[in-house]
């Protein structure tokens, strides 16, 4: 493919997560690197920024800060929970990012996000390559959910899966220290795959996890979770811990979190509902069945923001795909995502590869079938064997005054050429 001279912008989309920004700094640092890009710019608020001309000249950016972001969590740019039409409906969008693009010389962008941004992405290529105008698009994954279809596994999962695994074993403690009977439902996030939620069985591999394990892949039947709390009840003398999905589902479709209040009837751009209070329902139904003390623990932000416990291999990863998409971007390629494919064998190895765009776009993965036990309460061997590596090895943040010293970035706009 021919030479392709000109200035990229990269956006940062959906939910943030505490290696988004490890795929910036590998955005940014190679970018500034190639002979063929001569403007690095990062959007404000992904896809929206670049609508509205609010973007950052990363050249501007101290090489150290823009190090840091590798351990700096949630979206140093700022994110963005926006649908773009179908252009062939509406175009006006579309129009826009095309005079955009063309004002600032745009000839390379990268956006990172989840399903819906790889929608964002695909949308935006397929538009450039309408219009004839060479514009070379990629996309970088991200998110905790885990459930981008192709790629082995996701940046930002395993961060999130190691603070979720960590804190469901400290809890695990923490709730066995009376003598009276406690029951803890630990809800976590994960609206159509269990992938975050079946990280706390990593903990229950170590003999301190949860006791039944509720994932989206199986509706929700509300007369077998009161016989399954009852049984567990039992058989550990009132000590009880339940990790649930908060977009579990009943078996005609009905969020559990919606019997309790309209909450997941409020939906976003994208048509998701706005989850939460799974956890807080059950609690209820599990005291009412059990008569004992029960907490309700959900961890919300705290799952995708713990740079503190986060996992090196993420970090790594999530860097070393921001820095390829940028190489295989300069080197012809375009209209892909940059994914993950493990090595076979036992020793854990993760090589680069490239997906398709239309290929990934609104398509989840969820948990095989197979690795969730018959009695649908639980996680096999196989999902162990599949997650464990991914935590194997800590990361932190630098710390300073005994505080985790964090990018600062100075977010100078960007000017026309």
């Amino acid at each position: 493919m021919a030479k392709l001279v000109g200035n990229a912008i990269f956006g940062q989309s959906g939910g943030p997560t505490s290696v988004i920004n490890a795929s910036a700094s590998g955005v940014f640092q190679e970018a500034l690197k190639q002979n063929d890009i001569l403007k690095v710019y990062g959007a404000a608020n992904g896809i929206r920024g670049i609508l509205e001309e609010n973007f950052y000249d990363i050249s501007e950016e101290d090489i150290e800060e823009l190090n840091l972001l590798k351990t700096t969590p949630s979206s140093a740019l700022g994110s963005v929970r926006y649908k773009l039409a179908d252009s062939a409906v509406d175009d006006t969008d579309y129009k826009r990012l095309l005079e955009v693009f063309k004002k600032y010389n745009i000839r390379y962008f990268f956006y990172n996000g989840g399903n819906d941004s790889m929608d964002t992405c695909n949308k935006v290529s397929k538009y450039m390559q309408k219009t004839g105008y060479e514009c070379r698009v990629m996309g970088v994954p991200k998110t905790i959910d885990n459930d981008l279809f192709g790629t082995d596994h996701c940046p930002g999962y395993a961060s999130a899966a190691r603070y979720v695994a960590t804190s469901t074993m400290e809890v695990y403690h923490d709730a066995r220290v009376y003598d009276s009977p406690m029951v803890c439902i630990l809800e976590v996030m994960g609206r159509n795959a269990g992938w975050l939620t079946a990280s706390t069985a990593l903990a229950a591999y170590k003999g301190q996890g949860p006791d039944l394990i509720y994932l989206p892949e199986i509706p929700f039947d509300m007369d077998k979770f009161k016989k399954d709390v009852k049984e567990a009840y039992d058989k550990n003398k009132g000590k009880v811990i339940v990790a649930v999905s908060e977009g579990a589902k009943d078996k005609s479709g009905k969020y559990i979190s919606e019997y309790a209040s309209d909450l997941a009837k409020t939906k976003d751009s994208f048509g998701h509902a706005q989850l939460g209070g799974t956890g807080a329902y059950l609690a209820n139904v599990a005291k009412e069945v059990l008569g004992c003390k029960v907490r309700a623990i959900e961890f919300s932000l705290l799952q995708r923001c713990a740079a503190h416990c986060g996992s090196k291999i993420d970090v790594e990863e999530s860097f070393l795909a921001g820095q390829m998409a940028v190489k295989y971007a300069v080197q012809g390629t375009t209209d892909c995502m940059v994914a993950y494919k493990r090595a076979e064998g036992k020793e854990y190895k993760c090589e680069i590869m490239l997906l398709n765009l239309s290929e990934v776009a609104n398509t989840e993965k969820k948990i095989p079938a197979d690795w969730i036990t018959p009695d649908g309460t639980g996680l096999t061997q196989d999902f162990i064997d599949y997650a464990l590596p991914l935590i194997s090895e800590p990361s932190a943040p630098p710390m300073e005054d005994g505080l985790p010293r964090f990018a600062k970035l100075k977010k100078v706009l960007a000017k026309p050429e």
